[in-house]
């Protein structure tokens, strides 16, 4: 038996608009989580990168040969790439080397079950060139603020290449104080003695609450 519906009572509209938002969610993977939080996109993250190269274009299989680290990490999970500002923890206590063990510290400790594991992955990602004094971009949409930033730089001989990031092989170049709320904040970084592919490792502590980003960014010091 065909039933008809009342297209114009309030449950029908409703229906329909909750259908019709699920379908731009999956048409549209980066709509949710993508305006919500940030990243440092200079020197770009490894998923801000390869979100801001290939996004645009990101089943093109040119990829493999042109920029592997970045294929590997959209065929492994492209919401990596789609929420490139959601790589987060929440209620770390400031133990982050307790939360985020070595081999995983671009993933955040596989945070978000699962969703950033390849960022972690070893070879050669794309680099930024960069100075011995260069500047850290962060862009935080939500304007969260900052408790305090914490930016690290792998040692020399240390190789992105061919060997999983530790704490070890990190050295601390900056520590600053509070940042208000706002979309853009820079932090000015001075390192000396390095040369070739290293990773900026940046902890950003937000201030709205317990919540910390950790992001890798590939840099190559000239």
């Amino acid at each position: 038996m065909h039933v008809l519906r009342d297209t114009h009572s309030p449950r029908w509209t409703l229906r329909a608009l909750a259908m019709l938002s699920a379908a731009i969610m999956f048409l549209i993977p980066w709509a949710g989580d993508a305006k919500a939080h940030g990243s440092i996109v200079d020197p770009a993250s490894r998923n801000y990168g390869c979100w801001d190269r290939w996004g645009h274009d990101h089943l093109n299989p040119a990829m493999a040969q042109q920029d592997p680290m970045c294929w590997q990490a959209w065929q492994d999970n492209p919401n990596a790439m789609w929420n490139w500002n959601g790589l987060y923890r929440n209620n770390v206590g400031g133990d982050h080397r307790g939360q985020v063990p070595d081999g995983q510290l671009c993933s955040g400790g596989r945070t978000e079950g699962g969703r950033y594991n390849s960022l972690d992955a070893v070879g050669p990602w794309k680099t930024t060139d960069v100075g011995d004094d260069f500047t850290v971009h962060l862009y935080d949409q939500a304007s969260h603020g900052a408790d305090y930033f914490q930016v690290y730089v792998t040692k020399q001989g240390f190789d992105p290449a061919t060997e999983a990031l530790g704490w070890g092989d990190l050295e601390l170049v900056e520590q600053t104080g509070s940042y208000a709320p706002a979309q853009n904040i820079s932090i000015d970084v001075s390192t000396s003695g390095r040369s070739g592919h290293h990773v900026v490792y940046t902890i950003w502590q937000a201030s709205h609450m317990d919540q910390v980003y950790y992001l890798c960014s590939d840099v190559n010091f000239g």
